[in-house]
């Protein structure tokens, strides 16, 4: 049960209740629960039947494939005032969990059992509208993901991912490792191509983090 404050501190996160009916708030303060989880833990893995939703409140987590090799790849993160929708697509299909999802930072979440989120979708039109639209957002992530596995060069990937992250830091504390955990390849072959762009004089490899030296040069590479 989500009490008073709690719930005033939810809806400057989650705006879509300050439009819901007075029945859906009643429902939603009688069902769903808080919860804190830490950085590091698995929230579901593959194959795990799911009995809720999380709706996160602060954190971020990770949800990811493995594959038969043990390569990983990154589908999506979410975090403030975002779900997963392998969760509910997992919950609306009474289906298992497809994937891996871990909390990368600590994590507060506004969890939703299962059939009370079923039962919402069918009861609420606002609140189906807010799944669907967050199910249409994330496909569409999810196939830019395809298609730039399945067509750009990974070269190119590792360098737009190096510039998207040194918008937050730079140096950018990351590993080999977990760039080829991110785009879904090997550490020998992401090593070659830092090592390939630190030649060039776009990049200077630390150790576990990775410098950004010319960004025009480095930007080069994604355009040409």
């Amino acid at each position: 049960m989500i009490s008073e404050d709690q719930f005033a501190g939810i809806v400057q996160t989650l705006p879509i209740l300050r439009r819901a009916s007075p029945a859906l708030i009643a429902d939603f303060k009688r069902a769903a629960y808080y919860a804190r989880i830490p950085a590091g833990k698995d929230v579901f893995v593959e194959g795990d039947d799911v009995n809720a939703i999380a709706l996160l409140v602060s954190g971020v987590v990770r949800v990811y494939k493995v594959g038969e090799t043990g390569r990983e790849i990154t589908l999506y993160r979410f975090s403030l005032g975002e779900s997963c929708i392998l969760t509910a697509n997992a919950i609306l299909s009474r289906q298992s969990f497809s994937a891996i999802a871990t909390v990368e930072r600590d994590a507060e979440a506004v969890m939703i059992p299962a059939a009370i989120f079923r039962e919402w979708v069918q009861r609420h039109d606002l609140w189906r509208d807010f799944v669907f639209a967050l199910l249409s957002q994330r496909l569409s992530n999810l196939m830019e993901i395809v298609d730039e596995v399945t067509f750009r060069r990974m070269d190119i990937r590792v360098a737009t991912l190096l510039m998207e992250r040194s918008q937050l830091n730079n140096p950018i504390t990351i590993t080999h490792q977990e760039i080829a955990a991110e785009l879904g390849s090997s550490r020998e072959v992401i090593s070659r191509i830092l090592e390939n762009l630190a030649e060039q004089g776009s990049i200077h490899i630390l150790r576990g983090s990775v410098e950004i030296v010319d960004f025009d040069l480095l930007k080069s590479q994604i355009t040409r």
